[in-house]
Order: C-alpha cells, then structure tokens, then sequence
C-alpha cells in the first residue's frame, strides 16, 4: 500500500519545541538574552519610526484603513489604530522597510523582529501584556524561526526570502507564548503559522520584500488567535514527510530544532545595522568608508576599486545599475561608491536621488568584485587604486554589528534617536527609550505603544 504522505513520524520534534516555549518565562533566561531583547526592542521601534513615513507605507495604509476592522492596535509613527491584524501588516513593514532592522546571521539570514515585535506589539494593545512576559515571547520567536531555518539548511538556496517563512514560524510562535498558550495549543500555533509561511526572493528591491515581514507578523497574530480558539495543524509541521524541513529545503537537518534547547539563546546571537541595507554588504561598507576617511582621496581620482568578498554577497546584492533607492541595497557597486564618497552608509545614502546621482554612478562603474571562498560573511577586503597609480588597501576583520563585532549599547541609543526623534519629538523619543531599557519591569507595554503614535 502507498505510504501516506503525512502519516505520523513520531519524532516528537515539534512537540517538544512547542512545550518548551510555551513554558519560557523572563526567569529562564539568562542576562544576556534579557539585555538582548532590550536592545533588539530599542533598535526595532527606531527602524519602524523612522520607516513610518515612506511612500510604500502611505500605499499600505490607503488600503488597510479601507478594509481594516475594529481599531484595536497602534500604528507606529502614524497616530491611528488599525484591526489586530492589519496593524502587524503596517508596523512590520515600516520596521523592514529601510533595511535597517537586525539580522540573525546563525545559519540562517533573518531579520526575526519585524515579524515578531510587529506581531507582539499589536496582541499587547489588544490585552495588558507586561514587559516579562513580552520579552519571553520576543525570545520565543527566535527560538522557533532560527531553528527551524537551521534545520532546513537549503531553505535560502530554493528563492525563498526567510523574513517572510521563518518569519511567519517565529511570530506564530511568539504570539502562541504572548497568549498564554498551553503546549498543544502552541503546536498548532505554529502549524497554522507555518503553512502561511511565503516570501520570494524575487522581489528583493521593491515594496513587496518589506511586505514579506508585516505579512509574516499578520500571520503569527492570526495563527496564535486560531489555535487559541482550538483551531488544529498537524502535530509534525517542521519535521513531518510533508513539514516544512522537508517541503521548503532540498536537504534536511532536524536535528538542530532542539540541539541545546534551553542552552543556547538564538536571540542572543543576533546583530543590529549600522547601515541602512543588507547585512551581506557591511563588510564592504566597513572597509570604503575607511578608505574613504584615511586615504584622502577624492573620488574623481579613483582609477579602480578592487572589492573581495564571500560569495554570499555577490548572490545577494548583484544589481550593476540600480535605479531605485531600494534596488540600490541590493549593489555592491554602488554601496561601495557611495560609501567612499560620502563616508556613510544611511538613509540618504539609499534613496532614489542618491541611487542615479552623476558621482555614485561614475564610480560604481569604477569597482570591480572578486568572491573569495576563504573570507567569512563577516569580512571583505578592498583597494582603491588612483589615477596616479597610487594603491591604498584594507580588511575588515569583523565587520561592525556583527556578533563577532557588535554595536554598543550607546550605539544602539544613538542609531534609535535618530531614527525616532524626526517623527515622534526628541522629547518622547527620549522617553520611549528610557522605557524600552527597563522594559523587563514595566507592568503594562501599552506605555510603549502609546509613545510610538
């Protein structure tokens, strides 16, 4: 007789993961992990603030306020409210949106606040949450979007954009932990999260990658407020013949799901942007603008830049000629022109004026990009060669923000004052981050939301 397709493995995986998380209280984890969330909160709010008003936003709105139901849940950076659901939509686009937001670089590229945070922050206007339990949550969400991407290692490779499918794993699981869920509730949490998990890479450089990331927090609220309602998933969702270790990855290691469980904080080991794109072009970031800063030289007098960087990079980012401030997050070439010119890598240096401007373009067509197997994803080297032949070279070690090199807890600050005071007053901005670093004793995290309108 045929197998059945998804007959029962009994392995157990899933299960096993979702009774941990849903009994993962602030006690059970260590301090780096709570100092972690804090941060991970305080840099993600600053990216949805500063994102908040960008055209996409604008197109997102028109539609969600037409369509949305009872106004339930906050809109950072707007001063309205939209349904439980469409809100995860908004914020969790306007966090991604500039290509600010975090990254987890631990065997899988994610950037797991947008469809986390987005997705917690709407499910705590809808109840009282306190900063404990939302932080537990928050780690939660790491705990199950990593792992799963680091059980279905070909998962990347098939196309797929992770914010949007282990994204969609990582807010179900966090909503499941938010809402109290009990363990087997929490299963089909995730199920019901993960069969909605989609997002192609395809549409790296345009609105709909930012989309990937509030349509994964839209999902996880959804998943969590089905299965509280006793709304089943199969039991097997990651590991089954038909899971999505298996269905979404041509190879398949579910072992790690639960290897160190309770041991080693996913959220722990992610990193927060200095830069305002993909964290694959950091490195090079790093090494112009240092070449930029120490050499002296102007860019009307670079004859060549000459950039070496792992492959990763050159998968990700190969656009020649971007023509859009978005498309231009995905250039190598031009990041690295602009880098070196302006000495920065932020907002401006990825809009559309800046992605056609005259100077950016005559010397991106200057740089030429070699991969190199033996350099980490965290590293890259560059030389710029002058038109009097003179040859000025560097390598990045660890490139900043990196686990291995990560921003300051000041950094942190700075990155998100800039980022919020433009929208919301230096004066609340102030507030909100002193707020976000007590975050684990706050009785009620609707005094965030509220200072976020």
């Amino acid at each position: 007789m045929a197998d059945y397709g998804a007959a029962d493995l009994d392995l157990c995986i899933t299960a096993d993961l979702c009774a941990f998380l849903s009994r993962l209280r602030l006690e059970d984890l260590p301090d780096d992990a709570v100092r972690a969330a804090r941060r991970g909160v305080l840099d993600w709010i600053g990216c949805a603030l500063s994102g908040s008003d960008h055209p996409t936003i604008t197109k997102l709105l028109s539609v969600l306020e037409e369509v949305s139901g009872k106004p339930q849940a906050t809109v950072f950076g707007r001063s309205m409210k939209l349904g439980v659901l469409d809100a995860p939509i908004a914020n969790g686009q306007m966090g991604h949106m500039l290509d600010f937001d975090d990254t987890h670089m631990g065997g899988v590229v994610l950037h797991a606040s947008s469809p986390i945070l987005s997705a917690l922050f709407a499910l705590a206007d809808r109840q009282a949450v306190d900063g404990a339990t939302l932080i537990a949550a928050y780690a939660a969400g790491f705990e199950a979007g990593v792992r799963a991407g680091q059980a279905a290692p070909g998962h990347h490779n098939g196309g797929w954009h992770l914010t949007g499918t282990l994204g969609s794993i990582a807010a179900g699981a966090a909503s499941a932990r938010l809402l109290g869920l009990t363990p087997q509730r929490t299963v089909h949490a995730l199920g019901i999260a993960t069969t909605q998990a989609a997002g192609m890479q395809q549409n790296r450089g345009t609105m709909c990658k930012s989309f990937h990331a509030g349509k994964a927090g839209h999902n996880g609220v959804l998943a969590a407020l089905l299965a509280e309602r006793d709304f089943d998933s199969s039991g097997e969702i990651l590991e089954g013949k038909r899971g999505f270790c298996r269905i979404y990855s041509t190879e398949t290691d579910q072992d790690r799901i639960l290897e160190g469980l309770g041991e080693r904080w996913e959220i722990t080991r992610n990193g927060h942007k200095p830069y305002a794109c993909g964290i694959v072009l950091h490195p090079t970031i790093d090494a112009m603008v240092e070449l930029g800063t120490t050499s002296g030289v102007d860019a009307g007098d670079v004859a060549s830049v000459e950039l070496y960087v792992h492959p990763h990079a050159v998968t990700i980012t190969g656009v020649e000629e971007p023509r859009t401030g978005l498309k231009s997050k995905f250039s190598l070439k031009h990041t690295a022109a602009v880098s070196f010119i302006d000495r920065a890598a932020g907002i401006a240096q990825f809009s559309d004026s800046r992605a056609t401007s005259e100077d950016a373009i005559a010397l991106r067509r200057k740089v030429s990009v070699v991969t190199d197997e033996t350099l980490q994803k965290d590293q890259a080297r560059a030389t710029v060669i002058t038109t009097s032949g003179d040859s000025h070279e560097t390598f990045v070690e660890h490139a900043i923000g990196t686990v291995e090199n990560p921003m300051t807890d000041a950094a942190i600050e700075a990155k998100f004052l800039a980022n919020a005071s433009p929208v919301i007053g230096a004066d609340r901005a102030s507030a909100l981050c002193d707020l976000i670093w007590k975050l684990d004793t706050l009785d009620d995290v609707q005094a965030l939301t509220a200072l976020c309108a």
